[in-house]
């Protein structure tokens, strides 16, 4: 019930997805009502909050900007630190993208297990849904519902003999998010790499940070890790992106066939619809759980 942060830094040296450029990040602890902070390294330490208002693009990726500075690529990271718990940390960034890395958010989880988690003296405060809100874009569909708990429940449906109709639920506590969500791999279809490399996009992207899929099948010489994936990595892509509203929410949160669009919209206005949620203490939390 408590804020947390990482007890050491973690460092990670990678490529990035899109611009195919090495970075190198590091996750350093923070103090209590900071909240998740980057830092552009190699730009005098430029900071950047990771909050919905700083969303500047989300085309097939969530990119920040603050004052001409950007930061592409952050919802695998902010996947991590929102699903295990942290509230406070400074990401140092010495170039545009963060590291895509394997494509999921395990390096993330695992580095911080290693080093080991801080409880700070500040009690969190906690947005409690208190009606239904919801999104429709077509077929798309972003719904947050009352609860006691924070859970997602994301639907999928491609026509693809790998993927078709796929459903997953998970409750945010304990270790339900490192083991269930983190491990989930991005991906995409073979078809569509000339298209996405000629508009500047995936010049990072290769078999070690991607599951790609043919007409029938998967180009990577491995087994994937979960039967549904697929479903898995979009939770954890609509976990990173959902983490722009700032702090713990409690709430039942829906998603079917949803997108980066989506969610960085429904974040935004789902913080403008104070008729729907309020912000709750911690005793006020434990109260109500009694």
């Amino acid at each position: 019930m408590h804020q947390q942060t990482l007890r050491h830094p973690v460092e990670f040296s990678g490529i990035g997805l899109h611009t195919g450029e090495h970075a190198t990040v590091r996750i350093l602890p923070a103090p209590a009502n900071k909240g998740i902070v980057f830092r552009r390294v190699d730009l005098d330490n430029f900071e950047l909050l990771a909050d919905v208002g700083s969303v500047a693009r989300v085309s097939y990726a969530t990119t920040l900007m603050s004052r001409g500075v950007w930061i592409s690529t952050v919802e695998h990271l902010l996947s991590a630190l929102y699903g295990i718990g942290i509230d406070n940390a400074y990401i140092e960034l010495d170039n545009f993208e963060v590291p895509i890395l394997d494509g999921s958010a395990l390096p993330y989880t695992e580095a911080i297990a290693r080093v080991g988690v801080v409880t700070q003296r500040a009690p969190r405060r906690y947005i409690r849904i208190t009606k239904p809100f919801v999104l429709k874009e077509g077929e798309k569909t972003l719904g947050i519902y009352p609860s006691d708990t924070f859970s997602i429940q994301y639907a999928i449906d491609f026509p693809h003999p790998l993927i078709g109709k796929q459903s997953v639920e998970v409750q945010l506590t304990g270790s339900n998010y490192a083991t269930s969500i983190a491990p989930a791999r991005t991906f995409g279809f073979y078809h569509d790499v000339e298209k996405l490399q000629a508009g500047g996009l995936i010049r990072g992207g290769s078999l070690e940070n991607a599951i790609v899929l043919t007409e029938t099948g998967i180009v990577n010489d491995t087994s994937l890790r979960f039967a549904d994936e697929f479903v898995r990595h979009k939770t954890l892509d609509l976990l990173g992106d959902f983490a722009l509203i700032g702090q713990p929410v409690l709430g039942s949160l829906i998603a079917n066939r949803a997108g980066h669009a989506l969610h960085t919209r429904f974040v935004a206005e789902l913080l403008e619809s104070t008729s729907h949620w309020i912000i709750a203490s911690t005793a006020e939390v434990v109260s109500s759980a009694r």
